[in-house]
């Protein structure tokens, strides 16, 4: 059986970060876990006995979860490494709102507990595949786990361009740029934007302008399926690509971005199966009070029925006719009147 291995990715400028990284590496190693850091990293961190690894994809082959100490951005940071392994990645937010991450802080000690004990779930997040063409031909390709953005590579000019779905067409739109994001990358930039907030189990794509002087500029919502495209009018100044916030390509004019569903997912390790609205509320401090639930009714035994109760069903399109001497005049047949003009608990529930 070979050695189990975790390989520690940090963000080193944290001092917190750093201690973090020590202890989870000093957790790990008495269990028994052979720990990864990068070469770039070791350094700072400066613990004995673990493995150096080259800060390119290889650094987590064979590992069994990549934990990392930071923020949102050291967790994309680390999935440019574990894209093609599907080495799961497991966050532990040292910033501030820290959406991908799984625990926080405090969790650190449980958390390495349960990577100990191999006890998380993995769940698979949709990731696009960026292409850059000019004049048909490629220019370059890339991804993204959150969103890829169009934007204004000057400030003082407004960036034209025109947007294409499916092959067809929709509008144009001198805007600062366009972001075209995942479901996961909907409460980043895109919703910065104005987009709308997509749970993660949605497999969808958004595209959303930035401050775009148009009638029809509205964040939109396309099928998992489409090809999004985006045309940097030749008439227009530079702009520039920007894939989660880290990759970036200049746009000449003429340009032309395509953005599809990725052909290979990130792994996020899961600890809590939290209900993505439990993480809204949490992460971005939303307001629940005075929120009650559903109200159950206490249950109370339904008495017997007798005959006179038991009638015919009725027919289609109309009231059953009399049945006996059970019947209320006037009513719906077998039921009794509600005394002092109440409801009934139907209509109560």
């Amino acid at each position: 059986m070979s050695k189990r291995s975790v390989l520690v990715v940090t963000h080193t400028g944290r001092p917190e970060a750093v201690r973090s990284a020590q202890l989870v590496i000093e957790r790990l190693s008495e269990a028994g876990i052979c720990v990864r850091v990068l070469d770039d990293e070791a350094g700072r961190i400066g613990c004995a006995g673990v493995e150096v690894m080259p800060s390119t994809a290889a650094a987590a082959d064979d590992a069994e979860v990549v934990m990392v100490l930071g923020g949102d951005g050291t967790l994309l940071r680390a999935a440019d490494l574990t894209r093609t392994s599907g080495t799961p990645l497991l966050g532990v937010n040292l910033g501030h709102v820290g959406f991908l991450a799984e625990a926080e802080r405090e969790d650190l000690a449980a958390t390495v507990d349960r990577v100990c004990t191999r006890r998380y779930e993995v769940e698979e997040r949709m990731t696009v595949d960026v292409t850059v063409r000019r004049n048909g031909t490629v220019m370059g390709t890339t991804w993204a786990l959150n969103e890829a953005s169009i934007e204004k590579g000057e400030r003082e000019r407004m960036l034209e361009v025109v947007a294409e779905i499916d092959g067809r067409p929709l509008s144009n739109w001198g805007c600062d740029g366009v972001v075209c994001a995942t479901p996961t990358g909907s409460t980043a930039y895109a919703f910065s934007a104005g987009g709308p907030v997509v749970w993660p189990q949605v497999e969808a794509m958004l595209v959303v302008p930035i401050s775009a002087h148009s009638l029809f500029a509205r964040p939109l919502v396309v099928s998992p399926r489409s090809l999004v495209a985006v045309e940097v009018l030749p008439d227009t100044p530079r702009a520039v690509l920007w894939c989660d916030g880290r990759r970036t390509l200049d746009l000449p004019p003429g340009a032309r971005v395509e953005v599809r569903r990725g052909a290979e997912p990130v792994r996020l390790a899961r600890l809590h199966l939290t209900p993505f609205t439990d993480r809204l509320v949490t992460k971005f401090g939303l307001p629940v009070t005075g929120w009650r639930g559903r109200v159950r009714q206490p249950t109370r035994p339904s008495p017997p029925l007798g005959d006179s109760q038991i009638g015919d069903a009725p027919a289609a399109g109309g009231i059953a006719g009399p049945t006996g001497p059970g019947d209320v005049p006037g009513g719906v047949p077998g039921s009794d009147p509600e005394p002092d003009g109440g409801v009934s608990g139907e209509q109560r529930g």
